[in-house]
């Protein structure tokens, strides 16, 4: 954590990368972290502006091809993300921020670079992957199931480094098989929602690898178990 023991959560790029109700991860984090006692600062951090190094959790959202393309060179330059990367802080990227994590993406139809914080790279689908999206998560994490929302064109091939964060059962995910990635303190995914609301649990792992805490007091969940029995149900009918 932070050495005034509050949780920091950088937003970045909310100019650039704000989609599918993606503000609402920083927000579930915060209030989670708020109702275990925890105390958390959240700050926006706009592309014309410095990216802090010593938070503790850095969130990217989705975002089309040209604020995607622009987000990473701005990135890039900085090189704020990878000296935070490097201290140990997390990061949880959603959708084009996911791909922004890896080697390099097509945004329309040019290959750009990316951050090369995760063994992959992400080129052009033969069909859009819009719907759910869902599946078993990696079981060294101890989560449940994945479920969200995806809206992609992009398709993304991990390399040996790096694990698939599920295996997809529904939607396509990275490429039909898998879905997202992680390493160390670093996790991506396709799934809006916002994915958080969705999947609590990543929400908590998330404080989990910020903090250092192996456990975190429980929270009163039926809310949000009562949305992924409504959207796992609905998967299955369909």
């Amino acid at each position: 954590m932070s050495s005034d023991s509050i949780i920091s959560i950088v937003w970045i790029y909310p100019d650039l990368l704000s989609t599918y109700g993606d503000r609402g991860n920083m927000l579930i984090l915060a209030r989670r972290a708020a109702l275990r006692g925890l105390p958390v600062r959240t700050v926006e951090v706009r592309s014309d502006q410095p990216m802090p190094t010593t938070a503790d959790i850095y969130l990217v959202g989705g975002g089309e091809d040209g604020p995607q393309a622009l987000a990473a060179q701005r990135l890039i330059a900085d090189g704020g993300l990878h000296r935070a990367v490097a201290q140990g802080s997390v990061v949880f990227a959603v959708c084009a921020g996911y791909q922004l994590l890896g080697g390099s993406f097509f945004a329309k139809g040019t290959q750009y670079a990316g951050l090369d914080l995760l063994d992959f790279r992400s080129d052009r689908g033969p069909t859009r992957a819009v719907g759910e999206l869902g599946g078993p998560i990696d079981p060294r994490l101890g989560l449940p199931p994945l479920t969200g929302f995806e809206n992609h064109g992009g398709r993304t091939h991990l390399g040996p480094s790096v694990s698939p964060l599920a295996r997809v059962s529904t939607g396509i995910g990275n490429d039909g098989a898998t879905e997202g990635a992680w390493r160390g303190k670093l996790l991506g995914t396709y799934s809006h929602g916002p994915a958080l609301s969705r999947n609590p649990a990543i929400a908590d792992l998330l404080l989990r690898w910020a903090t250092g805490y192996d456990t975190l007091p429980p929270l009163d969940d039926t809310w949000a178990d009562r949305l992924r029995a409504e959207r796992m149900a609905a998967t299955a009918a369909a």
